[in-house]
């Protein structure tokens, strides 16, 4: 036992000379500026993954930056009194960073004098987020609900701050943020390129029948029946168009929708960009209700809002093409999903591919297009997956850091929303 104390405190002395500067607490004397900080890591339970930065300037002693400690336990830790601290200090901030599992949290550059406490969770529940925000001046967030009930100041007192790491900004109440001042910034245009080659995904398997051939395929019917050739084939009864002969609409002219028409334009289709519905349309664009009644294939990449929703329903089905294939990238909630099932069954529309339902994660309970009541129809579909890729997740990255760092050093982020 004496051996193994001795060895203990040789190491702890080696460990203490080596990370000399690693501490929570700021070290009286040192001179707090911006750029690479060393970290600490502290898991304070098993259920979130806790990082405290501090930007240091270091003496000139020739020691070399310390590398990152990381602390793990089994059992709950009591938050450490220099860190409760730093929590009174007003440039020390605490970020909680809830839906870390879609897009990890990037390192952040504060600038002088702030610091920074960093809390990561992989996913929230609704029911969590006040728990988890009481103390946050700042949350990161992706999809998750942020309603007026949990930014009432008695339940986040210091929050200042909302970066949704996203375009959308649908699931938080912004009057509510703009009650108490609170900041919000999306990070809009990062998944543009992504969105629009799903979007292309989605239509050449709905022109294609990809899914409902593969799903004949798989339960034998190509030996029972010879051929499955007339599986491809649209309510009018003839072969799918190629991309020549396509003519698309796209309504939502924002980043996705102009990559969008620049690749569909490189690949031989004409391209018609949808005015306001119920508006007139402006030079360039083509009124709704025509582009609804011409394009051969349409996609929706517009954001969700109380004008958009139900924008495709019972009326815009039977006004389009029988050869017409939909395309929703969008939000859940654009399309009346019933609506656009019995449209299918009555074959007034060709095929059908979404990424995104009226309510996620979509299922037979609670879904019309998930479930055996499609098996025999046109429909593709996603798991609200179209964002996802690896140049998307930098450009996130990169937008929230310039949202938070900007917001701090000018008092405005980036892409503010609010």
């Amino acid at each position: 036992m004496i051996k193994m104390t001795a060895q203990y405190s040789a190491f702890s002395a080696a460990i203490k000379r080596a990370l000399p500067t690693t501490c929570l607490a700021p070290v009286p004397g040192t001179i707090i500026r911006p750029g690479p900080s060393p970290r600490i890591g502290v898991l304070p339970s098993t259920r979130f993954f806790s990082r405290t930065f501090q930007n240091r300037k270091f003496p000139p002693t020739g020691i070399p930056k310390s590398p990152r400690a990381k602390i793990t336990t089994a059992s709950p830790l009591k938050r450490p009194p220099d860190a409760m601290a730093q929590s009174a200090n007003p440039h020390h901030l605490v970020i909680v960073a809830l839906e870390t599992f879609f897009v990890p949290v990037p390192k952040f550059d504060l600038p002088a004098p702030y610091t920074y406490e960093l809390k990561e969770y992989s996913r929230t529940r609704p029911d969590q987020v006040a728990e988890r925000i009481r103390d946050a001046d700042i949350i990161i967030m992706t999809v998750l609900p942020v309603r007026a009930d949990v930014l009432r100041p008695e339940v986040c007192p210091r929050l200042k701050m909302v970066s949704v790491v996203a375009s959308g900004t649908d699931s938080v109440d912004l009057a509510a943020c703009k009650d108490r001042g609170i900041v919000v910034a999306n990070t809009p245009h990062c998944n543009a390129v992504s969105v629009a080659e799903h979007a292309l995904a989605l239509y050449f398997a709905a022109r294609r029948s990809v899914a409902l051939s593969h799903t004949m395929v798989q339960a034998g019917a190509w030996p029972q029946r010879g051929t499955l050739q007339k599986a491809l084939d649209g309510p009018d009864g003839k072969p799918p168009r190629t991309c020549r002969d396509e003519t698309l609409g796209i309504v939502g002219y924002g980043a996705v929708g102009k990559v969008l028409e620049a690749t569909a334009k490189a690949l031989g289709m004409k391209v018609l960009v949808a005015g306001r519905k119920g508006s007139t349309a402006p030079e360039g664009r083509t009124a709704f209700d025509t582009l609804i009644r011409d394009s051969s294939v349409i996609v929706l990449c517009l954001p969700r809002s109380p004008e958009t929703l139900n924008l495709i329903s019972e009326a815009e089905l039977g006004a389009m093409k029988p050869y017409a294939v939909i395309v929703n990238v969008s939000r859940g909630g654009i399309v009346d999903e019933k609506a656009l099932v019995a449209a299918l069954k009555a074959r007034k529309i060709a095929g059908y591919g979404t990424d995104v339902y009226e309510q996620e994660p979509a299922s037979a309970e609670n879904s019309s297009l998930v479930g055996p009541g499609i098996v025999d129809l046109n429909v593709v579909t996603t798991p609200h997956v179209a964002w996802c890729a690896s140049d998307t997740i930098a450009n996130y990255n990169r937008a929230t850091k310039e949202n938070i760092e900007g917001w701090l050093s000018t008092g405005r982020p980036k892409y503010p929303v609010v």
